[in-house]
């Protein structure tokens, strides 16, 4: 172990806590687990959660990074905390006792992101723990009964993963299915009173608009469709999905914020000669830009200094209540940011190489910025919707073009996923090079 003690975190932790406190951060309480670097790959394996249900994805993440950091190939995250409340972090042993002190300050501004953005309002922190015990054992149950067993389970999980996303992008609640057919049967017979003859049969009662949330949609129209283990299925993978879709759709300002407070509560607690230099070294470390890529620490850190120096520290805290990344990125960055950040668009050729497409100067500043929106947050991935259910019973999707074509290959297999949960024929219409494209 290196030379600190649990004595030392806790005096550290109430020297943060208080300097955190004055400046009006409101957090959950945060329980501290200290473990080896064993240890912290495997929590980095199941997302951080204690009680995550098993899928033979997480173990080969686990093996994966266990291979590269021996191999000295990559590092580990020098803290993992997860949402809930109360919080729980991972210090790893191995860690100075500087690097731990920065780790807890920047867990508090973690913390107090979970407790206030309004993307995590719904995730359920104080009871996620349990959630996901019972979660695990409901499927553990499933994969030990005779009548249904682990393959069974396990390509089901499958199918599932390769569309966990997609579900409700946005904060708005959605209608259920009962819910939108009222509304459609209230406008017809508006149209009724008004004069109109309408022919009620061709109400469809399956399907009455686009849905974007492919789970739910599932959960819905099943029509007797699943069985009952399935259905539960569908429903923990939802929980799940939703549980970290905040986390996908704020990364850059959730790690800024808790980059900004690190930085500015450490200035602030009178830190020995001895850590200021190699605390500095350890910030500049975690907040420099990427090379040929987007560093969301960086990103994250510069819009909330821009942000503290230009309007004060009560804006600051707005942001970190209210906002995304998209947002963020497409309110408070501006050309002069951009080249300062030096950020710029590449392209991916035929054969493998990359290239610059664009810089942000002038003239392409908001074509670097308009390519940037279309990666973070949840826009990397790919949107969906049911667009309707055929006579034959057969599911019709479509892909919400927005420039970028699928990736054909990946379609397909995904396809293949989705006819299995569905029991039926799928098909989804995309654009592929400018064409109409039946996966």
């Amino acid at each position: 172990m290196s030379s600190w003690s649990v004595k030392d975190l806790k005096e550290w932790d109430d020297r943060i806590c208080e300097k955190a406190k004055s400046y009006g951060l409101d957090w959950f309480p945060i329980n501290y687990e200290i473990c080896d670097y064993y240890e912290m790959i495997g929590h980095m394996s199941y997302h951080g959660m204690p009680s995550h249900y098993n899928h033979w994805s997480y173990g080969k993440s686990f093996e994966r990074t266990h291979f590269m950091y021996n191999q000295g190939m990559e590092g580990l995250p020098y803290e993992l905390i997860i949402n809930s409340d109360p919080s729980i972090a991972y210090l790893m042993q191995q860690n100075p006792l500087y690097l731990q002190v920065l780790i807890m300050a920047h867990c508090v501004g973690h913390s107090d992101f979970f407790k206030n953005n309004r993307c995590f309002k719904n995730t359920g922190p104080k009871n996620v723990v349990s959630r996901m015990r019972n979660a695990k054992k409901r499927l553990q149950g499933y994969a030990e009964d005779p009548n249904i067993g682990e393959d069974k389970v396990e390509s089901f999980l499958d199918a599932l993963h390769s569309i966990n996303f997609q579900t409700n992008r946005y904060d708005i609640p959605r209608k259920t299915k009962q819910e939108l057919y009222q509304q459609e049967v209230k406008r017809y017979n508006k149209l009724k009173d008004e004069g109109l003859i309408l022919d009620y049969t061709k109400l469809d009662n399956r399907l009455l608009k686009p849905d974007y949330d492919l789970l739910a949609f599932f959960l819905e129209y099943h029509s007797g469709k699943f069985d009952m283990w399935e259905l539960d299925a569908i429903e923990i993978v939802r929980d799940d999905s939703l549980y970290f879709m905040p986390q996908i759709k704020t990364k850059i300002l959730n790690e800024g914020w808790a980059s900004f407070w690190h930085y500015k509560i450490l200035h602030e607690l009178n830190i020995d000669d001895k850590y200021h230099l190699p605390f500095l070294k350890m910030h500049n470390a975690v907040v420099r830009p990427h090379l040929g890529g987007l560093n969301p620490y960086h990103i994250g850190f510069y819009i909330f200094t821009k942000l503290e120096k230009e309007y004060g520290l009560e804006k600051c805290f707005e942001v970190r209540e209210v906002h995304d990344d998209i947002a963020a990125v497409r309110m408070y960055l501006d050309e002069e940011d951009f080249r300062e950040l030096n950020l710029f668009s590449y392209q991916r050729k035929r054969d493998g190489e990359t290239t610059i497409s664009e810089v942000s100067d002038h003239d392409d500043w908001k074509t670097v910025r308009n390519d940037m929106l279309k990666s973070i947050g949840i826009n990397g991935i790919p949107q969906i919707y049911v667009d309707r259910i055929e006579k034959d019973g057969s599911l019709v999707l479509k892909h919400e073009h927005d420039g970028r074509d699928l990736e054909i290959q990946y379609a397909n297999k995904v396809v293949e996923h989705i006819k299995h949960i569905w029991k039926n024929n799928v098909k989804l219409y995309t654009i592929v090079e400018d064409e109409v494209w039946e996966v």
